[in-house]
């Protein structure tokens, strides 16, 4: 495995952590449809969150959550609804963020983004 996948692994893991001690409670992590994949999905105030976590080595070029496209945001739309129907949930949805950036004493930091895009931001 590369180290990119490394980093996002350890990310991922960061986020699940910080979502549970901020009274989140995952539900699936890695889900998959087609193509598409969300990070995490967690439940919180009986709203269905689905979280993209994006990590970055450094912000020289952009910010992680800068990262997130119109693109990823369809195919990220298209498994939360997948989602949804497959385990029957009529909960709101909101789509959140979580930036893993290393802070200037190569610390991990974390920055959440919460209702950070709508789903018709996919159209």
């Amino acid at each position: 495995m590369a180290d990119h996948n490394d980093f996002g692994k350890i990310a991922e893991d960061m986020a699940a952590e910080y979502l549970q001690k901020n009274g989140y409670r995952i539900l699936a992590r890695n889900f998959r449809f087609q193509k598409a994949e969300i990070d995490i999905i967690a439940e919180k105030d009986n709203l269905i969150i689905v979280i993209e976590v994006k990590a970055r080595s450094t912000d020289v070029f952009m910010l992680p959550h800068e990262a997130v496209t119109k693109t990823k945001i369809r195919s990220i739309v298209l498994a939360a609804n997948h989602y949804m129907e497959e385990f029957k949930k009529d909960n709101e949805v909101r789509f959140d963020i979580i930036s893993v950036l290393p802070d200037e004493n190569k610390n991990l930091s974390i920055d959440h983004i919460a209702d950070a895009f709508q789903a018709f931001d996919a159209n």
